[in-house]
Order: C-alpha cells, then sequence, then structure tokens
C-alpha cells in the first residue's frame, strides 16, 4: 500500500491497466517456458547437475511466481483490511479472503500512524503473519512479539533507523506465527513526512518469501553437491590415471626382447584414452621375457571404469604375470583367472588374450576369453587368426579355455587390441580397415612406427572408449 514519501509531495498514480496486463501476460508465457524446460529435465536424483538445473528451474518458477504476484497487486490494487464494527470489541464478518498459499497471498502492505498510534494492514498481511483478519492490526512495538528472538534486534535497528533517521527499510526477518510455523518475510518500507520535515508515519510492504528463500538454498545445497561430486571425479580419475600408469609395462617405444643375445621380437604398445579423456577403464597390456626363453603377450579390459576398476585391473595383470613365470601355458592361465575373478568379493566379467611366444620354433601358443583374436601380417597382407573356444572372464563358473598354434616367420607382424580400439565403428568395418594397413606395416622401420599408424587411424573423436594396442614383430 504505496504512501506518499511527503505529505506535501502526493506519490504518482499507477500506470494503466493495460500495461501492466500486458507485463502480467509475458510473465506468464515466460513462466510456461521454464516449466517446460524443468519438466525435461531428469528428477531420478542420480545425477547432480540433473539435481543442479532442476533446482535452478525450481527457483526461477518462484521468481516468476513473485513477480506475477507483484504485477497482479499492481493491477488490482490491495485488498482492503477487513472492515469492523465501532462496537468495542465486535467485529464483523471478514470480507472473502485470497485463498491462503496462492500467489496473491504473498504480498501485503501496512501503514504505521505515529501520531495517532494506529496501524492499518492490508488483508493479505493477516494471512502472511498467521493472524485472524478481524482482529486488529499490531502497532511497531507489538510487532516484535511475532519476530523470532535472533532477528528481533535487526528489526528494531530497521524500524529506528526508518523513523529517526529517514532510512528506507530493506530487510528480512522470521516469522513465528500463531499456529507455530514460520514464515520468512522480505519487508521494504519508507517513512512519510510532514510538512515540518518531521516522520508521520511509515509504510511497508511485506512479502513471504519462505518458498523463494527454500528454493534458493536448495539450488546452493545442489551446487555444492554438484562441485563436490566433480572434485571427488577428477580426484578418482587421477588415482585410476596414476594407478594404471603404475601397473602398465614402464617401457616406452620400442623393446626389443632378447633370446640368448639376439633380439628375436621387436615389441611396441601404447594405451589411447576414451576421446572425451574423462573415463579411466580396465585396459591392459603386457609383454614379458620369462625365465624359460618364452615371451609372454597380453592384452585384457576388465568391465568398469574409474577407480573401481583399477584394483581389479592391477589384481589381474599381476596374477597374469606370477602364472606366467611358472610356465603355465595360456590356456590354464585363462582358466584360473577365470577362477580368480569367480572368488572375488565383488565379481567382475573381462577380456583377455594371452600368447606364448617360442623362439626357437616360431611358434606362437595363444588362448582368448571372449576377446578379439590378433592380426598376422604378412608379406604386405592380413589375416585374423581363428580364435580357439573361450567366454568371458568372470561369466560362468568352471570354463574352459582352449589353444591354438600358430606358426611364424621372421618379418611377421601381431597386432593384438582390446575392443575399444574399435569402439564408435562397426566390428567388421573397424578389422578391415585394421587390415588394409598391411603396406603401412610392410614399410614401417619399427614396430612403434605400426603403432603410431595405428593410433593415427584409430586415435580420433570417434572411440567413445580407453584401448590398448599391443605390436610384435618378429626380427629373427
Amino acid at each position: 500500500m504505496p504512501s506518499p514519501v511527503s505529505a506535501d509531495h502526493p506519490a504518482a498514480p499507477p500506470p494503466g491497466r493495460g500495461p501492466v496486463e500486458a507485463l502480467i501476460t509475458q510473465t506468464r508465457r515466460l513462466k510456461g517456458d521454464v516449466d517446460a524446460v524443468r519438466r525435461d529435465t531428469r528428477n531420478d536424483g542420480a545425477d547432480p547437475e540433473e539435481r543442479w538445473q532442476r533446482a535452478l528451474c525450481d527457483l526461477a518458477l518462484h521468481q516468476l511466481d513473485d513477480l506475477g504476484t507483484h504485477l497482479t497487486q499492481l493491477r488490482d490494487g490491495p485488498e482492503p483490511a477487513p472492515a469492523r464494527s465501532p462496537d468495542a470489541g465486535a467485529a464483523r464478518p471478514a470480507p472473502a479472503r485470497t485463498p491462503p498459499g496462492s500467489l496473491l497471498s504473498r504480498v501485503g502492505s501496512a501503514e504505521w500512524n505515529l501520531l495517532t498510534d494506529e496501524a492499518t494492514w492490508s488483508g493479505e498481511l493477516y494471512g502472511i503473519l498467521g493472524l485472524d483478519p478481524a482482529g486488529p492490526a499490531l502497532t511497531l512495538d507489538e510487532l516484535p512479539a511475532l519476530v523470532a528472538e535472533e532477528d528481533r534486534p535487526e528489526l528494531t535497528a530497521m524500524v529506528t533507523g526508518c523513523l529517526v533517521d529517514g532510512k528506507p527499510i530493506d530487510g528480512e526477518f522470521h516469522v513465528v506465527r500463531p499456529d507455530a510455523s514460520v514464515r520468512t518475510v522480505h519487508m521494504m518500507g519508507e517513512p512519510v513526512l510532514g510538512a515540518d520535515g518531521s516522520t508521520t508515519s511509515m509504510w511497508a510492504v511485506l512479502r513471504d518469501v519462505s518458498e523463494l528463500r527454500r528454493s534458493q538454498r536448495t539450488v546452493r545445497e545442489t551446487r555444492d553437491s554438484l562441485q563436490h561430486h566433480r572434485r571427488r571425479e577428477r580426484t578418482e580419475h587421477r588415482i585410476a590415471a596414476e594407478l594404471q600408469e603404475a601397473v602398465l609395462p614402464p617401457w616406452r617405444g620400442s623393446l626389443r626382447l632378447p633370446h640368448r643375445g639376439a633380439p628375436v621380437l621387436d615389441l611396441a604398445a601404447h594405451h589411447m584414452p576414451s576421446a572425451a579423456g574423462t573415463l579411466i577403464g580396465g585396459n591392459w597390456y603386457d609383454a614379458l621375457e620369462l625365465p624359460d626363453g618364452r615371451t609372454l603377450l597380453g592384452v585384457g579390459d576388465l568391465t568398469g571404469h574409474g577407480v573401481t576398476v583399477a584394483p581389479g585391473m592391477a589384481m589381474l595383470l599381476g596374477a597374469v604375470r606370477g602364472m606366467a613365470m611358472t610356465g603355465t601355458a595360456p590356456g590354464q592361465l585363462l582358466t584360473m583367472l577365470n577362477q580368480l575373478l569367480d572368488a572375488t568379493v565383488q565379481p567382475a566379467l573381462g577380456s583377455a588374450l594371452c600368447c606364448s611366444y617360442r623362439p626357437e620354433s616360431r611358434t606362437l601358443v595363444w588362448a582368448q576369453a571372449g576377446h578379439p583374436a590378433p592380426l598376422l601380417y604378412r608379406g604386405g597382407t592380413g589375416r585374423v587368426l581363428n580364435a580357439p573356444r573361450g567366454v568371458l572372464l568372470g561369466a560362468t563358473s568352471g570354463a574352459v579355455y582352449e589353444q591354438a598354434d600358430e606358426a611364424l616367420q621372421p618379418g611377421d607382424l601381431l597386432l593384438l587390441h582390446t575392443d575399444g580400439l574399435l569402439s564408435g565403428h562397426s566390428a567388421a568395418t573397424a578389422v578391415d580397415h585394421l587390415l588394409e594397413l598391411a603396406p603401412r606395416f610392410t614399410a614401417a622401420r619399427t614396430a612403434q612406427d605400426c603403432v603410431r599408424t595405428v593410433v593415427e587411424e584409430f586415435g580420433g573423436a570417434g572411440r567413445e572408449d580407453d584401448a590398448c594396442v599391443l605390436v610384435a614383430r618378429v626380427t629373427a
């Protein structure tokens, strides 16, 4: 209920209904658009970012509700205070009021006359403060009785500053209503000055901002939760990357494994992160010279991503190395790995390819567990080796893994890779593309050059998962 700032300078008349009605229409249209965005946001609580987005939409809707409230009251004017009987203590029935909780019940106005000690309230203010509209309006001395004790000094300071120093009021406090419910009220007001410049009365607009503040609090909480989630993701990503770096073979570039002093294999391998760079998977590769002169070659992928899968990958790779050092053949090695995964507290699935190369006979003995077969390049062409039977590790108890033998020749090149290398392409198309690289592999001087070729062709933005590739060239 706006009052003049000075008795000699009356307030300007309110704007016409036409412009205000247009603003109300625009507000309603914008509210509908925001509500449509809100409905498109999932609310299953699984994604902290989506919870934050939904909270922002809720906050915007509350603010638009309040804006619509203000504009509607500006158009219609404040609801008059309930009429009272001239008989002392007797009150007439109050006129029909705006239903509690509706938009128009959130804003009320009041004026306190300092000369007569009278208070005049709009009907909405009774609803905001939870008071009977048939009762008297509270004076400035009585108003603090409704305010939470911890907020009373702030209210007193605002009112004193307005009445004594002529300062406008703009602040919030908590109201404890007679039914014990607590509401957050925002109060804006100004002093009304008499002809001599002294304060004669004070008017104020009081707004129930409880829902708005609740929405703002939800936004802060969901934002904090989102930031915590992102910090945790970055930490987990760093830990997973460091653990993966620690357990993969320490060599970089080409590795030439000797056999009785003469190199027999030129080796190179590379781990390629996903195109997004945010997912650390359970991909691994390994190459190890064994005590009996054989060479272990292996690649694999444990399902999952992040810090939860990295320890499992480390355990699996350690088991592969330990069993290979004891002379365990590839098929039996995979059988024992399957038993290991089946017996872990948190069962997991994984694929693996395990090869054993005998340099004396140039024979490759290999087995696979649900994994792509090696590619063999010879004389400028390539082919996929026929895979022996083998299911995913951890898929079933008591699985048996068959072995296959392949006779190699000097100059032959083996390419081992994980499934992630083919992500973003159909498997058949990707394998055909790998086989088409045969002429470039033939022209390459080292295994490292071959790996660079694979990275150039498959390391782009289309790959959705991380991947490992291992190349072994028979040199003697």
